[in-house]
């Protein structure tokens, strides 16, 4: 026999029974559907997902008797894929289409109804969820409500720091869907948030919860600072999955009128939002804090210098402002490294001002001042802008030097970024002088140091370096090729070092010119079609070139701060 029990969660007390009930009957098998677990012997949990987002939309679409596209996949996006949530929009879908429901989304508990034969508990998404919500233990709800302090979930460990979470009591809520786990971190769905939200609210806690939890998540941008000044995944990867528990924060420091709070964490995110490739959204969030607040301390000069950050490949007049303040606060403040930092970016402003005459005093000052601080790693980056700035000045042979020599320092110092980017330049300088070979073993280099740190951007400029060098060897359509995937590749909002934009553009040019409009057509769409492993894959390959001598001009190998 097989007994079906639905919503048991109604009478979750007679778990114990039924297990008995079982043990005496050895032919019974029961089918319960519960928002919680029964907790007995021999249970075994299937859980109910939200649709997967086809089958959500086909839902809405045969309910409202819609045409499926964008708008109606964002709106069960935006619904959680949840059927009954996608059946009570449906259900609004002949007053309100696709487009206006989306709209009104930010009061979805209250906008979504059934019609007069719905059971209460499903007539509203509010109802739904007050149903289970009012299952819960005073203690359960009052953890449901500071949970949703968090934005994208959290880790355990940052439940207990900022909501007195304990382990229980997350058990509890993980086991009546209030709450789900995924790996290390526990979330609700954005509809059962903001549910919860409410919950917080009007329990007198959303202020309190709201600062610990930005005490929380500045103390971690702080710990993550000065291990982002040069790149590391890990970091970069660790912040990310808290994005939007860091957006939270910054919103609600502003909001409660923390700004020096905030600009503090706005600026010690400065690296992140460049290596995660989030610079617009970071060079907004900063530009928005430093109008908030122009008070002139070491807090606003680091943000400056983030905003420079976030503009150097597209506005180097703002960046030689952002900068100019900058240096003028840690002057004023007597901090040493700071200093250099505002130079550094002030004398690689200049370069992108086409003025590098002007920076090449500022960046020789900053070498100096990072050599002064022991800072070994930005005394080499800094080297580099410098050697650039030579370069823009014609002293290649100067800039040549420079790079040789800051080779030497880099691989004593292990810093594995650095290497990536003076392979390729050196390389370049070989190419020049008609020196393939030992060109291709530099470039492979920079290429496979670039693979080893995972950064996409490194990893991007080392395909147009490889590229390059096709075109020089006369081997247009896989340069051609090579090309287009960087280009499909880059995200919209990683700003293309220029340099990089220009090769590009002048590889083209040649290229089309070798290339008939079919070659050239088929060789790009290639590219487009290639992920970033196989376009490396096809980088590695094609750098079995030949040891020819080079003709004609190309275009400068290094142009960035």
């Amino acid at each position: 026999m097989l007994l079906l029990l639905d919503n048991l969660e109604q009478v979750i007390d007679a778990g114990p029974a039924l297990g008995k009930l079982l043990e005496a009957c050895a032919n019974l098998r029961l089918l319960v559907t519960s928002r919680e677990l029964l907790k007995i012997r021999g249970e075994i949990d299937f859980p109910v997902l939200p649709l997967v987002e086809p089958e959500a939309v086909t839902l809405f679409c045969a309910r409202a008797r819609v045409e499926a596209d964008d708008t109606v996949a964002e709106l069960c996006r935006r619904l959680d894929n949840l059927p009954l949530a996608i059946e009570l929009a449906a259900a609004r879908a002949n007053v309100l289409p696709p487009a206006q429901l989306l709209e009104r989304l930010a009061g979805r508990l209250d906008l979504l109804k059934a019609g007069r034969d719905a059971d209460p508990r499903q007539a509203t998404l509010r109802a739904t969820i007050a149903w289970s919500h009012d299952l819960l233990s005073d203690e359960e709800q009052k953890l449901f409500a500071r949970l949703a302090v968090f934005g994208g979930g959290c880790t355990l460990g940052d439940a207990e720091a900022v909501v007195d979470a304990d382990v229980d009591t997350i058990q509890s809520l993980v086991d009546k869907s209030l709450l789900r786990r995924t790996g290390d971190r526990f979330w609700m769905l954005e509809t059962i948030r903001e549910f919860a939200i409410e919950r917080l609210e009007a329990s007198g806690e959303a202020d309190a919860s709201r600062r610990r939890h930005a005490e929380r998540y500045l103390a971690l941008a702080e710990e993550a600072e000065p291990n982002l000044r040069i790149y590391s995944q890990e970091w970069v990867d660790r912040l990310e999955a808290e994005l939007d528990n860091l957006r939270g924060a910054i919103d609600a420091l502003s909001t409660s009128g923390e700004t020096q709070l905030a600009l503090q964490l706005g600026g010690a995110l400065s690296d992140f939002w460049y290596y995660a490739q989030h610079t617009t959204e970071g060079g907004r969030r900063l530009e928005s804090l430093l109008a908030a607040d122009d008070r002139p301390t070491l807090v606003r000069a680091r943000a400056l210098l983030g905003a420079a950050a976030a503009v150097v490949q597209t506005d180097a007049v703002a960046e030689k402002r952002y900068a100019e303040e900058a240096l003028e606060i840690y002057r004023a403040h007597g901090d040493g490294r700071g200093v250099a930092m505002a130079q550094w970016t002030m004398g690689g402003a200049f370069v992108n001002l086409g003025d590098p005459a002007s920076g090449q005093p500022l960046l020789e000052a900053a070498v100096e001042g990072f050599e002064r601080v022991g800072d070994v790693q930005f005394a080499i980056v800094t080297t580099r802008t410098l050697a650039w700035s030579h370069e823009e000045q014609g002293h290649l042979d100067i800039c040549r030097q420079l790079h040789e020599a800051n080779l030497v320092r880099i691989r004593k110092a292990g810093f594995r970024e650095m290497e990536a980017h003076t392979l390729g330049v050196l390389g370049w300088f070989e190419a020049e002088e008609g020196r393939m070979p030992e060109a291709v073993e530099l470039i492979r280099g920079s290429l496979l140091v670039s693979r080893e740190l995972g950064e996409q951007g490194l990893l991007l400029t080392a395909l147009s370096r490889v590229a390059n060098l096709l075109v020089i060897a006369a081997r247009p359509a896989e340069a051609a090729t090579l090309i287009s995937a960087g280009d499909a590749l880059r995200t919209e909002d990683r700003t293309v070092e220029q340099w990089v934009v220009k090769m590009d553009k002048e590889n083209l040019e040649k290229i089309q010119g070798q290339l008939n409009d079919q070659a050239f057509a088929d060789a790009w769409e290639r590219g487009r079609s290639l992920t970033l492993d196989a376009a490396f894959d096809l980088a590695l390959e094609t750098l079995a070139l030949p040891g020819q001598r080079l003709q004609g001009d190309h275009v400068s190998p290094d142009a960035s701060s």
